[in-house]
């Protein structure tokens, strides 16, 4: 039986730029659609639209496309796109290639429901890369269990540092009202961290489910990582701007 999870959107944005990412897209989308009753949007931004996408999800996913020649994928903006189209109390912003134990996004979502909380991440922090073969193995089963008991297999995707991102719920009204996302990250950047530091400084109440987030591997081109310098310099003047300014100085930006 799925879990009702009506009152939730899940917005994923995506450039699918390998066949890899391909097949993550729909193994993510399956994966909500099969355990939760819920929205899923998946806005794709790319050069010319091939239908693929559209025809794959099918009609269980609210698809949107959008014609874009700029290389560098500007996630920040298509979030807040997405968010247009939100018509559910709470929304996840969701990435393309990630998946998490059902009891953990239930959890997470229950908390907000129940206890007022603004924000719920459905992890840790802990985001565990499953490695081409155990990502081969979740494929051909779309078994949680697959993953879980390969975990001590796996690598975290980032040594040495707490993940904010790829998987995070937030209260519609109250994500609005802190000024969605922060367009000054253009392109692959800090934009998870920012966003908790903003919620943090606004006095959200934040809960943090326990458990990992398993992360599907796939090939890393130019929007899974820096690819100028530019970029790198941008994203870090965004976040040490946000860290330092006080609540009324992030009110006064989203008015």
């Amino acid at each position: 039986m799925k879990i009702d999870l009506a009152d939730v959107t899940f917005m994923i944005p995506v450039r699918v730029d390998s066949l890899v990412r391909l097949e993550n897209l729909i193994l993510t989308t399956r994966f909500l659609s099969e355990h939760f009753n819920c929205h899923i949007i998946v806005l794709e931004a790319d050069t010319c639209n091939n239908g693929i996408i559209r025809k794959m999800l099918g009609k269980r996913v609210e698809y949107y496309f959008v014609e874009d020649d700029d290389s560098v994928f500007y996630r920040t903006r298509y979030i807040n796109r997405m968010t247009e189209k939100v018509k559910t109390p709470f929304l996840c912003i969701w990435d393309a290639d990630v998946v998490v134990p059902v009891s953990q996004i239930a959890e997470a979502v229950g908390k907000m429901r129940t206890e007022g909380f603004e924000v719920a991440l459905p992890y840790d922090g802990r985001a565990l890369d499953t490695s081409a073969p155990i990502r081969e193995l979740f494929m051909q089963s779309r078994r949680m269990s697959v993953l879980q008991r390969q975990q001590k297999k796996m690598n975290p995707l980032h040594r040495n540092l707490t993940l904010r991102g790829g998987a995070v719920f937030v209260n519609t009204e109250a994500y609005k009202k802190a000024g969605m996302e922060n367009l000054s990250f253009y392109g692959w950047g800090s934009e998870d961290f920012d966003r908790y530091e903003r919620w943090t400084i606004l006095g959200y109440k934040i809960y943090i489910t326990k458990g990992v987030l398993y992360h599907l591997t796939h090939p890393r081109g130019e929007n899974s990582t820096f690819s100028r310098k530019s970029q790198v310099i941008g994203s870090e003047t965004a976040l040490f701007k946000t860290r330092v300014s006080s609540r009324q100085e992030l009110l006064k930006e989203t008015r």
